[in-house]
């Protein structure tokens, strides 16, 4: 994302809405009736849809989302279990499920399972009678007695009951779906905000990363100002100022200097310790930073990215941590790597997990992530806190933070 789409919502800030159903129970349709666009493949033949596809777009007046169109949940065979597996990880990621029935198939084992995982994740159902045109006789009374959800009767090729939907889609999303604010909440308007950011080799030509990008947006968001510098230019930045900034934010990477030239009376954090709390759970991802300590020689630790991007020489993931936690146990360390949406299966055969920043992945496949680490009895921490703490600098880029300042000095 370059600085001159700041006014573009970055898919992992936009609200998740997963269609789940049984074949042919008219999915892909429902979501060309949601969005006013063919955008979904339409057919008659049973299984269409193999795989988990995301469309980022706008529904008025819900706003941005993400729109992920799923496999039958009655999918058979060898590989349509495989499928059926991966719709149901997308809940993983989903804020809000959409059911959608066919009124000719007798909505039963299948909807109860699905609605029973999705209840169990915490994630609020709507369903959707579909197809109402062709079976009037079945009334959504029925089902909602049948199966304990909420269900709105459309017919997604008339468009009838598709504004009633989008209400009870509305009405239903988890109020708390957004991310906290990146950095609003520690500046107030007329703030001065220094933002440290290095050519990253790794960004498209001509382009900041995105959490850079995010970050300047939210300072924009909240009346404060943006002064961007790189970092050879910040000891002389603040010294040209009037008046002494509220905070300084760095990438992880230049930490270091920009320790050693920002004043002791200035906030200092880093773009990934801001992205730790916006997008996960800062508090465990510092309490995985002190598990480094119990490391010892020939441990496994799997370093995960949510995305795939071009390696440079020296990258982040594959030589630069490895080279630091060597360098912090005093010996060799057996390392994997992971990139994309799914975790390794046999976690619990690692010492430690390290995450990238998650800039693209929403908060709860975040939050989710952590979760399923912790749950194989695994620390795990993000790129920007390991930095800070192998470098000696994590008090210092906690003092935003006082909550977890408490889990960095438990014993």
């Amino acid at each position: 994302m370059s600085v001159g789409s700041l006014n573009e919502t970055p898919r992992g800030s936009r609200l998740h809405i997963a269609i789940f159903g049984r074949r042919n129970a008219g999915k892909s349709s429902l979501i060309n009736a949601l969005t006013n666009q063919n955008i979904a493949i339409v057919s008659d033949v049973p299984g269409t849809t193999t795989d988990p596809v995301y469309k980022s777009m706008e529904i008025l007046p819900v706003g941005p989302v993400v729109i992920i169109d799923t496999a039958g949940i009655d999918d058979v065979g060898e590989l349509g279990q495989l499928r059926v597996k991966k719709t149901i990880g997308v809940l993983n990621k989903a804020d809000l499920m959409v059911l959608v029935i066919d009124p000719g198939q007798d909505a039963g084992d299948y909807e109860l399972g699905i609605i029973k995982k999705a209840k169990e994740q915490g994630v609020p159902v709507v369903g959707v009678l579909n197809k109402i045109d062709l079976n009037p006789a079945v009334t959504p009374a029925e089902l909602e007695s049948r199966l304990g959800i909420k269900v709105v009767p459309v017919s997604a090729v008339t468009r009838q009951g598709i504004e009633n939907l989008k209400k009870e889609m509305i009405r239903s999303a988890p109020k708390e779906w957004t991310a906290p604010t990146i950095i609003g909440d520690l500046i107030s308007p007329g703030d001065i905000v220094v933002l440290v950011v290095p050519i990253d080799l790794a960004a498209p030509k001509g382009r900041l990363i995105l959490p850079q990008v995010q970050t300047i947006r939210d300072i924009l968001d909240n009346d404060a100002c943006a002064l961007v510098v790189k970092e050879r230019e910040l000891k002389k930045a603040l010294s040209d100022l009037s008046r002494k900034p509220r905070i300084v934010v760095t990438d992880s990477q230049a930490f270091l200097k920009v320790d050693a030239d920002t004043p002791r009376d200035i906030m200092l954090t880093s773009f990934s310790i801001l992205f730790a709390r916006y997008k996960g759970n800062l508090e465990a991802l510092v309490a995985g930073a002190k598990a480094v300590e119990s490391l010892k020689p020939g441990d496994r630790v799997l370093i995960a990215e949510a995305c795939t991007h071009h390696r440079v020489a020296d990258d982040i993931g594959t030589v630069k941590i490895p080279r630091w936690l060597r360098q912090k146990v005093g010996g060799e360390l057996h390392f994997d790597w992971s990139s994309g949406i799914e975790l390794p299966e046999n976690l619990g055969q690692y010492s430690l997990v390290v995450h990238c920043g998650a800039c693209m992945i929403n908060r709860k496949e975040m939050l989710h992530r952590i979760m399923q680490v912790q749950a194989a009895g695994v620390p795990i921490v993000n790129y920007g806190v390991l930095i800070a703490y192998v470098h000696g600098i994590l008090r210092r880029a906690l003092s935003p933070f006082p909550s977890a300042m408490r889990v960095l000095d438990e014993q």
